[in-house]
């Protein structure tokens, strides 16, 4: 190899690398994944995770990143050595996370490299991060919100949430692919339908005749007929109306165990991410233990208005877009405001097969 050629790999594969922090910053998943060969690796056994593939390795940080209040890594140049159509190097990363659940810190870590020569240039065969210093101490700073109209960049936009306007609008298709394809990787099975006709009728093929089932307070059921058909049609078991019938002071107990464990239990959500995450929210919380795994088998209908690009924007919805309209419906129904007492959040599918989530081309509910 000549100096020419040494030097022009050691300027692409640290290009790889500043590419590599671009993309987790931008979050950009497809193009993270594509800096990998298609059998790279990589693995994070502080995190802990491990993802061999550039499929797993995409899934696998869209999981991550969906956790995120901000992130900042900074890459500082290391070593390369150069062997051929190989090369090893060490690169070393300066990060300030928090994460939505309070989690924050400054670490300094080190990535572990192994570079491949191909027909699209260097790219990673493996990468292997090790914390070397972490400072759990609080941070003073926050994640400046990107305000409409600010004039940010179309690669900032990935990272900014949605504005509010955008809450009630149908998301595209390219989104709700995005969004089934996530929940699909995290052990959903995601299908996508036309409108709530067709939700409707794929309950019934989903739910068989006989099985004890648990409807949430949802308006996208009771808008859809779903609500109707499960509740007051006599196919099912349903657990509601047999709930609504106890009294409420004598029979907590039994009213408690009811709503556990079903065979079966139907329900929206307050938003899908584009990660693969379902946002669950509720006032008094009973509804939660048989979406969070108490019944055997879930199936989530879900309007196309409700898909958001990540986490952080599915916490925004929920206080800003459907608490509102579900606290207008509870005083005019109840004369009683609603809150968010309780919040549920499904990054994965322990069980595979047991939840299904029906993505709707349509806006349904809120």
């Amino acid at each position: 190899m000549n100096d020419f050629q040494a030097i022009a790999d050691r300027v692409e594969i640290e290009a790889l690398r500043g590419e590599f922090t671009d993309a987790v910053m931008m979050r950009d998943r497809p193009r993270l994944a594509s800096l990998f060969t298609p059998d790279g690796a990589l693995h994070m056994p502080n995190i802990p995770a491990e993802q061999i593939g550039r499929e797993e390795i995409r899934a696998g940080d869209e999981r991550l990143q969906s956790l995120w209040d901000f992130f900042v890594q900074n890459t500082h140049p290391g070593t390369i050595l150069l062997d051929g159509d190989t090369a090893t190097g060490r690169a070393y990363i300066q990060e300030l996370a928090r994460t939505l659940d309070g989690r924050q810190g400054l670490n300094y870590a080190v990535y572990h490299d192994r570079y491949q020569r191909t027909a699209e240039g260097w790219k990673f065969s493996e990468r292997v991060y090790e914390v070397r210093y972490l400072d759990t101490s609080p941070l003073a700073g926050t994640a400046p919100r990107a305000e409409q109209g600010s004039g940010t960049s179309p690669a900032d936009a990935t990272a900014a949430p949605a504005p509010a306007t955008s809450f009630a609008d149908p998301a595209s298709a390219e989104r709700l692919e995005r969004a089934a394809s996530a929940l699909r990787a995290g052990g959903f099975a995601a299908e996508i339908l036309d409108d709530a006709e067709a939700a409707r009728s794929r309950i019934k093929e989903l739910v068989p005749e006989g099985a004890s089932v648990l409807t949430g307070a949802s308006e996208t059921l009771r808008l859809s007929g779903i609500d109707e058909d499960i509740n007051t049609g006599g196919r099912y078991d349903a657990i509601r109306p047999r709930v609504l019938a106890i009294d409420r002071a004598t029979g907590a107990d039994e009213i408690r165990r009811l709503v556990a464990g079903p065979d079966y239990v139907v329900n929206s959500v307050a938003a899908v991410t584009e990660t693969g995450s379902l946002v669950l929210a509720s006032g008094s919380g009973s509804q939660l233990p048989a979406n969070a795994g108490g019944a055997a088998n879930a199936v989530w209908v879900v309007g196309a208005q409700k898909v958001v690009p990540d986490l952080s924007t599915a916490l925004r919805r929920v206080e800003e877009h459907a608490l509102p309209l579900e606290n207008a419906r509870a005083q005019a129904a109840y004369g009683m405001p609603s809150a968010v007492h309780r919040l549920l959040i499904l990054n994965a599918e322990t069980r595979p097969g047991r939840g299904t989530v029906l993505l709707l081309r349509e806006a349904i509910g809120y």
